[in-house]
């Protein structure tokens, strides 16, 4: 049978971290979704007004869930330490450990722009931003006994053709958002697969999976990141892509399967079940062969950890 909400299990007394959760798109509907099941979750983003409305949207929708808010922007590295250490307190005061975390936010597609740090925005908000956040949680995430982390990445990571392995703050050649953009949700993937190595060299009682939510209606899809996620349907047209996407709602159930399916192996990635995994039911998908790649994965490890500062066990 095909998963559902109904499929999570009762949540109660567990802690989780949401990032990105704007009103209306995927972060908002997979915060819901565990808060509905009885969790408590921080919400964490860059702007305070957007933190509040989604609360005051969950807290009608959801009579008693239980909420936190963080500031948390990606794209700075300090702004990142900033944000775990403000969870970690958070968690702590709520009861801790922290049972969750979903590497939710990110940025399409966006015009060439260097970051606080000099690094690129996409890199820095999809995959940098991430690998710091998470490195920086797994302790309390470890002293749960049964952490889990759920980095969101895309069907364009199949578009790219090489993994970032470039020194981040160099700029050569002519620069392609969507060709970046790929790279990053390569790099998720390539996160996820290496860190789940490494949790099970270490030992931690921790697991890490990835998830992507197809062809969804999200904000990203508003201002035009339509256009090349899925290359295949793309190519019919931009009006025909979103006539086929689904909600931001059923977007989010991949993540939320990953983040609760009792027994998931590890490393597992999720997305849609429909044709060319736009939409539909979310089961275990197919990575493509590069993000699978362990020297790929090590080599960008390494050089994430010469970016970020972060060391990992």
């Amino acid at each position: 049978m095909a998963w559902t909400t109904s499929d999570i299990p009762d949540l109660t007394g567990k802690n989780a971290v949401v990032t990105g959760p704007t009103l209306g798109g995927i972060g908002y509907y997979v915060a819901r979704g565990l808060v509905a099941a009885g969790a408590r979750v921080i919400l964490a983003g860059r702007s305070w007004e957007k933190l509040d409305a989604a609360a005051a949207a969950l807290d009608e929708e959801v009579p008693g869930a239980r909420l936190d808010r963080v500031a948390l922007d990606l794209s700075s590295l300090q702004a990142v330490r900033a944000g775990a250490e403000a969870i970690a307190a958070a968690t702590f005061e709520g009861g801790g450990p922290l049972h969750l975390l979903v590497n939710n936010a990110g940025v399409m597609a966006t015009p060439q722009s260097r970051t606080v740090d000099d690094l690129d925005l996409q890199m820095a908000t999809n995959h940098f931003g991430p690998f710091l956040l998470t490195g920086l949680l797994l302790e309390p995430l470890a002293e749960s006994g049964e952490g889990r982390i759920v980095t969101m990445s895309s069907v364009a990571h199949k578009v790219a053709r090489k993994a970032p392995l470039g020194f981040p703050t160099a700029q050569v050649g002519r620069y392609s958002p969507w060709g970046v953009y790929s790279q990053s949700k390569l790099a998720n993937l390539l996160f996820t697969f290496e860190l789940q190595r490494r949790l099970e060299k270490a030992g931690l009682p921790v697991a890490a999976y990835a998830a992507h939510p197809g062809l969804a209606a999200t904000h990203l899809m508003a201002n035009g990141a339509s256009r090349t996620m899925i290359a295949p349907i793309a190519s019919i047209g931009e009006a025909a892509v979103r006539a086929m996407a689904q909600t931001p709602e059923a977007g989010a159930w991949p993540a939320l399967m990953a983040a609760t399916y009792p027994g998931l192996e590890p490393a597992t990635y999720i997305g849609p079940s429909g044709a060319f995994e736009g939409g539909g039911p979310p089961k275990p998908v197919s990575a493509s062969r590069l993000a699978r790649d362990p020297e790929a994965a090590r080599a960008l490890w390494e050089l994430s950890e010469q970016t970020t500062g972060v060391a990992y066990p």
